[in-house]
């Protein structure tokens, strides 16, 4: 096994120098697809096992959205790796999600040899000659980004790139790096970076008091964001919902951020929101927003409200929503929690309230709709295992209704809301828990993204997926069927059956479909004796109307479904 040590006095090239530091900064996977341009990369690292090691995933978005997950998960870095061209440019969807949900990354990118670039080589992208350049892409979706014009500066804009991506305000950062200078030599060392990365300020101790005095007395309604869990910052927003009083919303892609059981808990607010929370924050006299900067979805439907004020923020971006009255103490999300909530004393503290007992619905035959699954779903999840959920109709039902277990972590993609997210993201979420992850997404997300399954198979790794099969863009139809009030006739599918496919497909895959309660909850029980991944395919039969605050407007009252107005004979 190569050491840090080998390299004292030595010289080592390019690649061996990142895969070295990478080591020194605590990364231990390193996802990506493979190729001519970044061939050597792989190879540096693979030869740091089992310090660091490489992750093949099937797809560059895949690779991209599984570092996403492991950054979001290890509170660290995730690392992604592609070469040239296409794996260049398949990596831009995951950057945007990473950047818009401020999720620290590195993505290093091969491109063809130097001296071969602007001359019609493949899968160029150096920008020379007309061609395509990734520099000018890939500014667009990071935070920071450049190309390696001098290999001696590699170790100066590594610790740049790592800066950037691990700061105030964290997200991709692309280092370009053609294919003969990471094989070519450098005689620096790889040093811990570590001192360089520290970005957290003091906290505003004149401006928390300023906090504490709006938010007396009250009643106050917390609305906490994904950036709580994040910074494992849940005792200290339980701790300051105690000492308010308080009632505590959560963002759609924040139910990991308080205890769901709690008698405090009202649910997602917004579009996806229960009107438990918006009644709540209508009757709130000030309103402490916690680790979300409020983008549409979380706050419509109380926007005037919150905008009226008191509005009270934290964290190290202001709102997206300008309050009348608000005030925003910014700055590193933990170290102000605990501020704040020292600045309430203890002394002053109500009891806390019980927490509820979960429901318990016993499986029978009843044909499944994505309410009973998500309530045997429930029932099953550990708690210490990972939500992912997928955007689409599944997503809306699952922010809306599945409540977790304290301890399990969640994770929506809301920056770009793209589908077959959760595909890559929960083999991320695999290696960087060793927990099992639990994929709750729709058959048109899995037919984009979904071959990524592969690699759960591959390395046995403890995924199940739930695959919600309605045969259709269920979204997409029913905002076609509700808003455009047409039947365009292209959103729905003809029936697959995923479990049925994919057990012959990938041998060593436990895979079925189910239709009643009783055979989702058989299969759920039977999954959490495996090590390894399962999928199940939970095929309804209507396509249903999500909770969404759009089409519940539009929609008359008792009806729940939209006709899929495709002939399903061929069944």
């Amino acid at each position: 096994m190569t050491r840090p040590s080998d390299f004292q006095g030595q010289p080592t090239n390019a690649a061996d120098f990142i895969a070295e530091s990478l080591v020194l900064a605590g990364v231990r996977h390193v996802f990506g697809v493979g190729g001519a341009n970044i061939e050597d990369f792989f190879a540096a690292v693979q030869r740091r096992r089992p310090d660091i090691r490489m992750v093949l995933s099937k797809h560059e978005h895949a690779a991209g959205t599984a570092a996403d997950a492991y950054a979001r998960l290890t509170g660290g870095l995730g690392v992604v790796c592609v070469t040239s061209g296409g794996g260049a440019m398949n990596l831009v969807h995951a950057l945007a999600e990473a950047r818009a949900s401020r999720v620290p990354l590195l993505a290093v990118v091969g491109e063809p040899p130097t001296e071969l670039q602007g001359l019609g080589a493949f899968q160029d992208t150096s920008g020379r000659c007309g061609g395509v350049d990734a520099a000018a892409v890939f500014a667009a979706v990071s935070v920071w980004c450049t190309r390696v014009e001098n290999v001696d500066d590699v170790p100066r804009l590594l610790a740049e790139a790592l800066s950037f991506a691990l700061g105030p305000t964290p997200g991709p950062a692309v280092l370009l790096l053609a294919k003969d200078r990471q094989r070519a030599e450098l005689s620096t060392r790889p040093a811990s970076l570590s001192g360089e990365l520290a970005h957290a300020g003091a906290v505003d101790s004149a401006r928390v008091r300023q906090a504490c005095s709006l938010l007396h007395p009250g009643p106050i309604v917390i609305l906490a964001g994904a950036g709580v869990a994040r910074a494992a910052a849940q005792p200290e927003l339980a701790a300051i919902a105690d000492a308010l009083d308080a009632q505590v919303a959560v963002a759609p892609d924040a139910r990991d951020a308080f205890n769901n059981h709690s008698t405090r808990f009202l649910g997602v607010c917004g579009a996806m929101g229960s009107k438990a929370a918006m009644r709540a924050i209508d009757g709130a006299r000030a309103c402490l927003v916690v680790g979300t900067r409020l983008p549409l979805l979380t706050r419509q439907g109380c926007e005037a409200t919150l905008a009226a004020g008191p509005l009270i923020s934290v964290g190290p971006e202001p709102l997206f929503l300008k309050a009348r009255d608000g005030l925003h103490l910014e700055g590193d999300l933990l170290r102000t929690l605990r501020a704040l909530s020292d600045e309430l004393h203890a002394s002053e503290a109500r009891c806390a309230p019980a927490s509820r007992e979960p429901p318990v619905s016993a499986p029978g035959d009843r044909l499944l709709d994505s309410q009973r699954a998500l309530l045997q779903i429930e029932q099953a999840l550990p708690k210490d295992g990972v939500v992912l959920m997928d955007a689409g109709n599944t997503g809306a039902a699952s922010a809306h209704a599945l409540r977790i277990p304290v301890g399990c972590r969640w994770l929506l993609a809301m920056g770009m809301a793209g589908m077959g997210y959760s595909f890559g993201a929960a083999i991320g979420a695999a290696f960087a828990s060793g927990k099992r992850c639990f994929v709750l997404a729709g058959d048109g997300a899995f037919l984009m993204n979904g071959l990524d399954v592969h690699t759960a198979v591959e390395h046995q790794l403890p995924i199940t997926y739930l695959i919600f099969d309605n045969a259709a863009h269920g979204m997409c139809l029913v905002r076609e069927r509700l808003l455009l009030r047409e039947n365009a006739g292209y959103n729905a599918f003809r029936r697959s059956h995923f479990g049925a496919g994919l057990s012959a497909m990938f041998p060593g895959l436990a895979a079925c479909d189910c239709r009643t309660e009783r055979e989702l909850a058989d299969a759920l029980a039977r999954a959490a004796l495996l090590t390894g991944p399962a999928l199940i395919s939970i095929e309804l039969d209507s396509v249903e109307i999500p909770p969404f605050s759009a089409f519940q407007q539009a929609t008359p009252d008792g009806v729940t479904t939209v006709s899929r107005g495709h002939d399903d004979a061929a069944d």
